[in-house]
């Protein structure tokens, strides 16, 4: 079974972490969680859902600041990691190799043991520093995908741009999905 770990970051943009654990289930993955102390607040301001609820809903949680949990570790076996959304102190931390959090330091075990890590940055307009931590953790082997949707497939709702992104994320994860129509 492939094990994915979700970490929900203390950015705007909550509802794609939200979406993107909905889908993960649904894919019948073994889905870790990591939901920020920021993202909890977040997450209730922005979303109809409440922590507890996407808490129960993963097969295993973890505090973000347990750092004796087993995502703190490169012998842990993941297949892959999303922090969605991710912050700029987030994105920050993992493309300096500063390992103060769970989440942080589970995509620096992640870099290091060559597993896939997909950073969803969700912050505009865009700062000279937030670039080139962008640009260091791809270096580094990290996938920067920006919660940019697509307007190609003719989205009518809020949810169809949510799904767009989302799906994005699965493709990067090899998990089939109809979140939104490809392009012909």
């Amino acid at each position: 079974m492939v094990k994915v770990l979700l970490s929900i970051g203390g950015a705007s943009g909550s509802i794609y972490g939200i979406r993107l654990l909905e889908e993960l289930l649904n894919s019948k993955v073994e889905l870790h969680l990591i939901v920020s102390d920021g993202a909890k607040k977040i997450l209730e301001h922005e979303t109809k859902y409440k922590y507890n609820e996407l808490k129960k809903k993963s097969d295993f949680y973890y505090n973000n600041n347990d750092m004796f949990a087993g995502p703190a570790s490169g012998s842990f076996h993941l297949d892959a990691m999303v922090v969605a959304p991710c912050s700029m102190k987030t994105l920050s931390a993992i493309a300096n190799g500063y390992g103060d959090t769970l989440t942080s330091r589970a995509a620096s075990c992640c870099l290091k043991e060559n597993r896939k890590l997909i950073l969803v940055i969700r912050e505009t307009p865009l700062d000279l520093p937030g670039i080139k931590n962008m640009l260091s953790a791809k270096q580094a082997g990290a996938t920067i995908l920006p919660a940019m949707p697509g307007f190609y497939h003719k989205p009518q709702k809020i949810d169809d741009l949510i799904d767009f992104v989302v799906g994005k994320s699965l493709d990067q994860l090899v998990i089939k999905h109809s979140l939104f129509k490809r392009w012909k």
